[in-house]
């Protein structure tokens, strides 16, 4: 679902994931016609790294159990 957003509603995945200023970086940068495609991809790649962040959170914190 996120995936969806990040493509259609840059802006909105980063404050999904808890990075509001970002979110409010990428909407300025999505005003722009031009600043679309650089938004959209810098969302989809910060949220491959959130997710990547709570695989390696949750593989720590199941480990130290």
């Amino acid at each position: 679902m996120r995936l969806i957003i990040s493509l259609l509603l840059p802006w909105l995945t980063f404050f999904t994931i808890g990075r509001p200023i970002a979110g409010v970086i990428c909407l300025i940068l999505q005003l722009t016609l031009i600043g679309w495609i650089p938004a959209t991809i810098w969302a989809v790649y910060s949220l491959g790294q959130y997710k990547t962040d709570k695989k390696i959170e949750k593989a720590l914190g199941q480990r130290g159990a």
